[in-house]
C-alpha cells in the first residue's frame, strides 16, 4: 500500500506527491474557481436565405476584384510595352558589307559579310565561324535552328518568305476554321534565337566547287539582283511543288502549298457561294458553282473536303439561303482503290463510311484526264475493269496529287551525274547530297530522299571483309559469324534495315542454298537484294522534316564540339560525319487525320484508332502540343474558342492585306 505524502499548501489547492512520480498533482477534490458572467451578447443564428446572399456577394465581390486587378496589370504591362526614347544608336557596319567584292563564275557580288554581323557581341563572334546557309523555312529547317547552339556557326537563313508555316492545319485555314496569322511564325523569331541572319531571296543555282550559292532578290525598282552567299555548309530544306500528273487545265485548279493559296481558297468558296445567290443565276449554274471537287484522296484532300463540309453543313444557313445547302456538293477524285491509302485499310473503310454519311462522294480507280473552267473529265473503271470517260460540272477544284520538284532541286540534279531520281534530291544516310563534295551539302524534308541502296554497297562491305582476309571480294565466302559482322556493318549504315535484319540466323539458313554453312559472293548480294526491294522511301511528311532537321541539328553541334580536336590533329578529310555521329534513323510517329467531325489515328504495326469527337479533341491535342511557339497556342485554342461560340462567320480574307502584314512583319 502506497503512502501519500502531504507537503505545502498552495492558496486554496493542496499539492500531494505520490510514490513513483516525478511532480505534483492537483488534489482532485479542490474546489472550482468562480468566474464572472460575459457582458457580451450571444451571437444571432440568421436563416439559410441570408447565408445564401451574404456568401453570394461575398464571392462576387471577390471574384470582381480578383478580375479587376488582372485588368489593372494587364493594362500596366501593355503600358510598359511602349517607348518613348529614341531606340536607335551609332552602329558600326562593316565596309565590306555595304561594298561586296565580286567574283564567281558570274562575277557577281559575294556577301561575304552581311550588314548586321557586329549588331552585338554574339554576332560579332560569330562572324568568323564556318558559314552554314540553310534554304528554307520549313519543318526541316525550323526543327535544325532549334537544335543549334548559339555561336558555333554563322548561321544565314535564306527563303522567299519571312514566316514558318504550320502545314498540317492549313486545310482548317480555307474555311476561317483557323485564322491565317494563328498558323505562321516569323522565321526571323526562330533565327534570332541563334543570334543568326535571315535573307528574303530566292535560292536559283549552286557553284558545288567554290561552295557559292547564287541568290536573287527583287530590289526597290523591281529589278532582280543576283549575288553570292559563301557557305561551308549547306542545307537544303526548300520543300516541293505539285506533280502535275501531265494533266493539262491546271490552270484552273487551286493548290494548297502556303498561306496565298488558303486566302485565295478562301474568296474563291465565298465568291462561288454569293454568285450563287444571284437572281439571274440559273438553275443549273448555281449547281456548277456549289459542286466543289478535291482531286486527290490523300491526307490533304480528305481533310480539305471535311472541312469544306463542315463549313457548308454547319455555317452555311446562318448567311445564305436554305437552298444553297441543299445543291452543295462535294467530291473527292481518288486514283486508288481507297482514300488514305498510306493509312491502315480500317481508317480507310472508316473515312469512306463517314464520307458515305455526310454525303460526300468519293470516286475511287478513278484519274483526271483534263480540267477545264466548268468542268473535269476523268476516267473511272467499271465493273469489267475497263476504263469509262466521264465528266463532272464544277465551280471549285482543289487539286492535291503528289509532289515534285523545285526548279533549283532541278538545277542541282542536272549538275551531278549520279542524280537520277526525277522527283527528289538523293541523299546517303547522312543526309549528305550524293555527288557533292563529302560533308559540305545537305539536304532535307519533301525535296529530297535517303537512298537505301543496300545491295550496290555490297562491293565495299566484301572488300572490307577480304582486305582483312587477304583475299577476292567476288570470290570469297562468309561464314555465319562473318555475316553477322556484315549484317551490323548494313545496320550502322543503313538503320532503316534493322527492322528486316533482326532473325541473322535465319536469314542465314534460308539464302544458304547449298547448305555448305557459308554464304558465297551471288548468295549475299540475293540476301540484300531483298532487304533492299523491301525498304520504301520515308514519306514526304513534317513529321520527316522535322526529324531529319533535328538529326542534323544535333550532328552540327557535334563536329562543332569535335573541330578543335580535329583542328589541332590536322584532320580535314575523310568522312567527319560518320566519325562524330551515327547515321539518320527515321521512327514514325503515327498518321493522323480529321474526317469532319471525327478523326482517324495509324500508329502503324496494325495499331490504330478511330472516333467521332473524342477523338477531332485529340487531334487537336496534337497538333495543340507540336505547334512552334506559345503565341500559335493562345491563337489557337482562341480561335477554336470563336468557332464554337460564333461560328466560321463569313470567313472571308483579304489577301491583299495578310500579303502585305506578312511583307511588314
Amino acid at each position: 500500500m502506497h503512502r501519500v505524502n502531504t507537503s505545502r499548501v498552495l492558496g486554496r489547492q493542496e499539492i500531494v506527491h505520490l510514490p513513483g512520480m516525478q511532480g505534483p498533482i492537483h488534489n482532485l477534490l479542490t474546489p472550482p474557481i468562480l468566474r464572472s458572467a460575459s457582458t457580451q451578447t450571444l451571437p444571432v443564428h440568421r436563416g439559410p436565405i441570408f447565408r445564401f446572399f451574404y456568401r453570394f456577394f461575398a464571392y462576387t465581390g471577390g471574384f470582381i476584384i480578383v478580375v479587376g486587378g488582372l485588368v489593372v496589370g494587364f493594362f500596366i504591362y501593355d503600358a510598359s510595352t511602349y517607348r518613348e526614347d529614341l531606340s536607335y544608336t551609332d552602329i558600326p557596319v562593316p565596309t565590306e558589307a555595304l561594298y561586296p567584292r565580286r567574283g564567281g563564275p558570274k562575277n557577281l557580288p559575294i556577301a561575304e559579310t552581311l550588314v548586321d554581323d557586329e549588331d552585338c557581341p554574339e554576332n560579332t563572334r560569330a562572324k568568323d565561324k564556318p558559314k552554314l546557309l540553310i534554304l528554307g523555312s520549313g519543318w526541316g529547317s525550323v526543327a535544325l535552328l532549334k537544335q543549334l547552339k548559339p555561336e558555333d556557326y554563322h548561321i544565314t537563313v535564306v527563303s522567299p518568305v519571312n514566316y514558318f508555316l504550320f502545314t498540317p492545319m492549313l486545310p482548317s485555314a480555307t474555311v476561317g476554321t483557323l485564322e491565317l496569322r494563328s498558323l505562321v511564325e516569323p522565321i526571323r523569331r526562330i533565327v534570332q534565337n541563334v543570334k543568326g541572319h535571315f535573307l528574303r531571296a530566292e535560292a536559283v543555282d549552286v557553284e558545288l566547287s567554290e561552295r557559292l550559292l547564287e541568290v536573287t532578290q527583287t530590289d526597290a525598282n523591281g529589278v532582280k539582283q543576283n549575288f553570292y552567299l559563301p557557305y561551308d555548309k549547306l542545307v537544303i530544306g526548300v520543300g516541293s511543288t505539285t506533280n502535275a500528273h501531265g494533266v493539262s487545265g491546271l490552270e484552273n485548279c487551286h493548290f494548297l502549298k502556303d498561306i496565298s493559296d488558303a486566302s485565295n481558297i478562301r474568296n474563291k468558296i465565298l465568291q462561288n457561294l454569293e454568285q450563287a445567290c444571284l437572281p439571274t443565276t440559273t438553275d443549273d449554274e448555281r449547281k456548277r458553282l456549289l459542286s466543289f471537287v478535291v482531286s486527290g484522296g490523300g491526307p490533304t484532300g480528305v481533310e480539305f473536303a471535311a472541312e469544306l463540309f463542315d463549313l457548308l453543313n454547319e455555317d452555311l444557313g446562318r448567311s445564305f439561303p436554305k437552298i444553297l445547302r441543299n445543291e452543295v456538293s462535294v467530291h473527292v477524285i481518288q486514283s486508288r482503290g481507297h482514300i488514305l491509302n498510306t493509312y491502315d485499310e480500317a481508317l480507310s473503310k472508316f473515312a469512306e463510311a463517314r464520307f458515305a454519311h455526310d454525303q460526300v462522294e468519293v470516286l475511287t480507280n478513278a484519274r483526271v484526264k483534263e480540267v477545264r473552267p466548268d468542268k473535269i473529265l476523268f476516267t473511272q473503271k467499271d465493273e469489267n475493269g475497263e476504263a469509262v470517260t466521264k465528266e463532272l460540272p464544277m465551280g471549285f477544284c482543289l487539286w492535291s496529287t503528289g509532289v515534285a520538284q523545285t526548279d533549283f532541286c532541278k538545277a542541282i540534279a542536272a549538275k551531278l551525274d549520279i542524280q537520277t531520281n526525277r522527283h527528289a534530291l538523293e541523299t546517303d544516310t547522312h543526309l549528305r547530297l550524293n555527288g557533292a563534295p563529302l560533308g559540305s551539302v545537305y539536304a532535307i524534308g519533301d525535296c529530297s530522299t535517303v537512298q537505301n541502296n543496300v545491295a550496290e554497297h555490297l562491293v565495299s562491305f566484301l572488300r572490307t571483309l577480304a582486305y582483312e582476309k587477304g583475299k577476292d571480294p567476288e570470290k570469297m565466302t562468309i561464314s555465319f559469324k562473318e555475316w553477322r559482322g556484315v549484317a551490323q556493318r548494313v545496320k550502322k549504315r543503313f538503320p532503316q534495315a534493322s527492322d528486316h535484319l533482326r532473325r541473322l540466323d535465319k536469314l542465314f539458313e534460308q539464302y544458304d542454298k547449298d547448305k555448305s554453312g557459308t554464304l558465297d559472293f551471288g548468295e549475299l548480294h540475293e540476301l540484300l537484294l531483298q532487304i533492299d526491294s523491301k525498304l520504301t522511301s520515308l514519306p514526304a511528311t513534317a513529321q520527316r522534316a522535322h526529324q531529319q532537321g533535328q538529326y542534323l541539328g544535333r550532328k552540327f553541334n557535334k563536329l562543332a564540339q569535335a573541330a578543335p580536336g580535329m583542328q589541332a590533329n590536322e584532320m580535314d578529310y575523310g568522312d567527319l560525319d560518320d566519325a562524330v555521329y551515327k547515321a539518320f534513323e527515321y521512327t514514325h510517329l503515327g498518321s493522323l487525320a480529321y474526317i469532319g467531325n471525327s478523326a482517324v489515328f495509324d500508329f502503324g504495326g496494325g495499331l490504330s484508332f478511330s472516333g467521332g469527337l473524342l477523338a477531332v479533341y485529340l487531334w487537336r491535342s496534337v497538333y495543340f502540343a507540336q505547334s512552334v511557339s506559345f503565341r500559335t497556342r493562345v491563337l489557337l485554342a482562341m480561335d477554336w474558342s470563336k468557332r464554337a461560340m460564333f461560328g466560321r462567320g463569313e470567313f472571308r480574307s483579304l489577301s491583299g492585306l495578310w500579303d502585305l502584314l506578312l511583307n511588314m512583319s
